[in-house]
């Protein structure tokens, strides 16, 4: 009788174990089960340079979203936005491609407008700011191909 409530006991925790695991990977994971109140809409950008999907979308530091995914039409990058359910975005919204920290991920940054009318589910945003290419400035910089070099050498020729 004894050996059948320390097995049971035993059982219980390794059950209760097993449930902790699938609870921490499914919220570290960022699984949704019973579904999400959330919506889809897109930005099309000249260049995404290193975005990728499940990157975090932003407004004021905030996640309100994340990258679905990222297509190629027309040369150009559209990249399909999940938001959370709760949050409107103005039809003048603006998002900018930036970095977290210096060598960090790539992330959506949302910058709200003044407009009264807000992006519907499966809308666009219009206005859309590509990810500075910090390689490209220090290319220019070193190479000696900045606009500020230009206006020298012209001034010598006067």
């Amino acid at each position: 009788m004894k050996k059948f409530t320390t097995e049971a006991i035993v059982g219980i925790f390794v059950l209760i174990g097993l449930l902790c695991m699938a609870y921490l990977s499914i919220t570290f994971g960022k699984i949704e089960i019973f579904g999400n109140n959330s919506y889809t809409i897109s930005a099309e950008f000249d260049n995404i340079s290193g975005l990728k999907k499940g990157a975090s979308i932003e407004i004021a530091g905030v996640e309100i979203g994340r990258v679905q995914k990222i297509l190629l039409q027309e040369e150009k990058a559209v990249v399909v936005l999940s938001l959370n359910g709760n949050i409107k975005l103005r039809e003048d919204a603006i998002a900018s491609i930036k970095t977290k920290g210096i060598i960090g991920d790539k992330f959506i940054k949302i910058s709200q407008g003044g407009s009264d009318k807000f992006i519907e589910a499966g809308g666009k945003i219009r206005e859309t700011e590509p990810p500075l290419d910090v390689e490209e400035l220090v290319g220019k910089y070193i190479f000696g191909k900045v606009d500020n070099n230009k206006n020298d050498s012209e001034k010598k020729k006067e």
